[in-house]
């Protein structure tokens, strides 16, 4: 073979690779929290069967910062039957606290509602949640969970999530905040909203414009009580100092949930998920590997990022895979579902900067 034809088929097949690799990519970016497969041809014993579809979400695990200033929206739906969405978050990777407070809040919300169908007295029955943990735990995945829930439920007319950050909310001269949080509100009447990084709405000072917008959620609060959850999310010392700075957050907020960082075990877990997901498969060694790498590379649930400190390291060692597949010729089907050890290796040696670019929960 002469040098033009080879450095072709070189070509070819980088872009064979590049196109695979954005493909699966595209593919598994809707669920990084590890929803549980379907059963069906693909599985650990058939990796050479096609790649399944990634379960249905409303909406991105984790859209990029930038697009928080903006309030995201998901689609209105008619309600899912409630052991449906149970059964998901049941099969998300850890999450065990969190997922014992979720049900426990259902039955409460049951017996209040057979009591009240029984003209029981009931108590008043706070559904605004604080939600609190490093990046990467799944909050934001979870409130996406509790809107399906509260539409399920029928407390909820709508179920639709709408997330925001700072940005979305406060605007820069007196008088537009509230116009402009109004606005927001109206979007999610009937539905959750989500508010991230919600601590960053008080304490700038006098000239800052935050406690308008919190005065304007906690009066929507009020006045739609019956068709408006808000959730606030954020890091949790920082969460405890916001709802306990102002007397109508400590009122209306008396739902704690926290968000344990993942442990070594439940992000190789993730990992795997993915690898299966994406029809790729680890050697023995690999895996092995992907363990010492998130081993070394976990030592703060801040800097890592948890969940997605694995899928940066999952991506980067797609990345190694391409660059050793280049110049292989004519790779095989099973050469490029393998990731190797090398491959992971070389990905984990790349991850010398923190991983907290993007804080989204």
């Amino acid at each position: 073979m002469d040098d033009q034809k080879r450095e072709e088929l070189l070509a070819q097949q980088m872009e064979v690779i590049r196109r695979m690799t954005e493909h699966n990519l595209a593919r598994m970016g809707q669920d990084f929290w590890g929803a549980p497969l379907s059963d069906g041809p693909t599985s650990a014993k058939d990796p050479s069967a096609p790649a399944p579809e990634p379960p249905k979400q409303n909406g991105d695990a984790a859209p990029a910062q930038a697009e928080k200033s903006q309030p995201q929206e998901q689609a209105v739906q008619e309600p899912e039957p409630l052991e449906t969405i149970l059964a998901e978050l049941d099969g998300y990777i850890g999450l065990a606290a969190v997922k014992e407070e979720v049900h426990n809040l259902i039955n409460l919300v049951r017996v209040h509602q057979m009591r009240r169908a029984h003209d029981l007295p009931t108590p008043e029955l706070s559904l605004h949640m604080v939600f609190s943990g490093n990046p990467g735990t799944g909050k934001t995945t979870v409130a996406r969970i509790m809107a399906r829930i509260y539409h399920s439920l029928g407390i909820l007319s709508k179920g639709q999530l709408v997330e925001v950050d700072r940005s979305g909310l406060v605007a820069g001269y007196v008088g537009q905040t509230a116009l402009k949080t109004s606005q927001v509100l109206e979007k999610a009447l009937g539905g959750v909203l989500f508010i991230d990084e919600a601590y960053a709405l008080s304490g700038n000072g006098g000239q800052d414009f935050g406690q308008e917008a919190i005065d304007t959620i906690l009066k929507a609060m009020e006045d739609h009580r019956d068709d408006l959850v808000v959730i606030v999310a954020g890091y949790e010392d920082l969460m405890d100092a916001f709802i306990h700075s102002n007397p109508g957050l400590e009122s209306r907020f008396n739902r704690f949930l926290h968000f344990a960082d993942y442990t070594v075990e439940e992000m190789c877990a993730i990992f795997d998920m993915q690898c299966r997901k994406g029809c790729y498969t680890l050697t023995p060694e690999a895996r092995d590997q992907v363990r010492r790498a998130l081993e070394a590379a976990d030592t703060d649930g801040i800097s890592f990022g948890n969940a997605r400190g694995v899928r940066n390291l999952f991506e980067r060692v797609l990345v190694q895979q391409a660059n050793r597949l280049a110049s292989a010729d004519a790779p095989t089907r099973e050469m490029l579902m393998e990731l190797t050890a090398e491959d992971v290796a070389a990905a984990a040696a790349g991850m010398t900067e923190p991983n907290v670019s993007n804080t989204e929960s």
